[in-house]
């Protein structure tokens, strides 16, 4: 969740006391390694999104982790669209079918990729139309969409826009 504390941790070989600098969203984090090579570091997303991360040793740049994605996300409200609505204009382009996955959105635009987590469950999808338009609701889902994430009607969903 945006603004609670998230820890990477390692271990770089060989141990003793080395620096290591973790990357992550135009910040540099240090930390020293323990006598066996681990290592910590917290660090706090500032707001939700999509984070890349990568520890190095700092001594030398060819010691390095893989990217890591981190996905610090906030609670929005949505509901699903689609049965009646089928074969319909999208307001970004192409057609509304039952396999179609994507959502609604007022404002982020076209394209853009959201991230939605709910009950464990994860899944990236494109903003493919405008709404919700009905209550309070930041995201209308697509019939395709609610099925990947075991999403009911209507509820609580995790964001990371």
């Amino acid at each position: 969740m945006a603004g609670r504390a998230v820890t990477f941790s390692g271990r770089v070989s060989p141990g003793g006391s080395r620096p290591v600098v973790v990357r992550i969203a135009e910040r540099k984090l240090t930390a020293h390694t323990q006598a066996d090579g681990s290592f910590r570091v917290r660090w706090r997303p500032p707001r939700s999104g999509t984070y890349r991360a990568r520890a190095s040793v700092a001594e030398t740049s060819s010691v390095r982790s893989h990217r890591l994605t981190v996905n610090a996300f906030r609670p929005a409200e949505a509901s699903y669209y689609g049965p009646g609505l089928y074969g319909g204009g999208l307001a970004c382009g192409g057609t509304l079918s039952p396999g179609k996955l994507g959502v609604a959105n007022k404002t982020l635009p076209c394209g853009s990729r959201v991230t939605l987590r709910y009950h464990g469950n994860t899944v990236t999808v494109p903003v493919i139309d405008r709404g919700p338009y009905a209550g309070s609701r930041e995201y209308d889902l697509t019939a395709a969409t609610k099925a990947k994430l075991g999403f009911p009607s209507t509820g609580t969903v995790l964001t990371t826009r």
